[in-house]
């Protein structure tokens, strides 16, 4: 009963945070006059990845290294199998040129980077945590610098700019709620899991990384009703380059991480590759630059089939 509220209270947190974050992070790129995307990948992308980055350093410190692992790879697949696939579920996103030119390409990258890291020797060890986090600041360098919007906005004006104390209250409000209502979903879901007696590496890509990606679903399912597509986008894509380059990288900075349970390299790792490939064909198919609610579908099924393979 226990478990069950906390899951309970950690949704509603987590829903209040999102609305909060989002309106500070369309009052900052007004107010610096940056465009919605590159806020996107940035301030809500690290807010809503700071649960990530919360559980991964804590399981790694704690000797559960499949805890780490997996929940970043499961919270990848689960942005873009469950957390876009719902999204498109309820709006269409347009793209413009630089999501497949610049987005979508570093998001690859960093994926392709993470399996010739942690395939062959099993471990993602500290000089290489220092690599994926150099890269990351040199992205986000490219960012603040060349980046044009890669996502139509449909109601710019709709945007308020607000006041910088409010800003910054709803920033903290909102990181500080997520934060909080993760922590409370994943204790309540571990719990229950772990109750039921589910392995490590399994309650890590199932249960425990859906609880740190309600954050990027509730940001972009708000994003998305309020119209704000390019916040939605740009949210999902940076967290899985952020996940990627800076939870495991500084994670394996600060302790070497070995894989324990070979699954997670047969089984999950292909299925983040392949989730992340999956986005640039469905953009193209079948009207050119446009996700729609068949590529909704397209995704949340394949994310479907993972968790039902990955609990066989």
């Amino acid at each position: 009963m226990q478990d069950l509220l906390y899951i309970v209270l950690g949704l509603t947190l987590l829903i209040f945070g999102g609305s909060w974050l989002l309106k500070a992070a369309v009052a900052l790129s007004l107010r610096l006059n940056i465009p919605k995307i590159v806020i996107g990948m940035t301030v809500v992308s690290f807010a809503t990845s700071a649960p990530e980055l919360i559980v991964s350093v804590k399981a790694a410190l704690d000797g559960f290294p499949d805890l780490a692992l997996g929940n970043v790879v499961g919270s990848n697949i689960a942005n873009l199998g469950l957390v876009l696939g719902i999204t498109l579920l309820l709006g269409t996103i347009n793209v413009k040129k630089s999501f497949y030119t610049t987005d979508w390409p570093v998001m690859m990258l960093a994926s392709l980077l993470f399996f010739g890291f942690i395939y062959f020797d099993q471990e993602l060890q500290q000089h290489e945590g220092i690599i994926m986090v150099v890269l990351l600041f040199a992205f986000l360098v490219y960012l603040l610098r060349f980046q044009t919007p890669a996502v139509e906005d449909e109601q710019p004006e709709d945007d308020v700019l607000l006041p910088n104390y409010k800003t910054f209250l709803f920033l903290v409000l909102g990181g500080t709620a997520l934060w909080g209502g993760s922590e409370f979903l994943i204790g309540g879901a571990v719990g229950l899991a772990s109750y039921y007696g589910v392995t490590e590496r399994v309650i890590a890509v199932t249960v425990v990384s859906i609880g740190t990606s309600i954050p990027e679903l509730a940001a972009s399912v708000i994003a998305v009703i309020k119209k704000e597509k390019a916040i939605s986008l740009g949210n999902l894509i940076g967290s899985n380059i952020f996940n990627l380059l800076a939870v495991l990288g500084i994670t394996s900075i600060i302790t070497p991480i070995k894989v324990m349970d070979q699954g997670l390299l047969t089984n999950d790792i292909f299925w983040m590759l392949g989730l992340s490939f999956l986005v640039l064909p469905l953009v193209f198919i079948p009207k050119g630059l446009r996700l729609g609610w068949r590529d909704g579908i397209v995704l949340v099924a394949c994310y479907l089939i993972f968790v039902y393979f990955t609990i066989q």
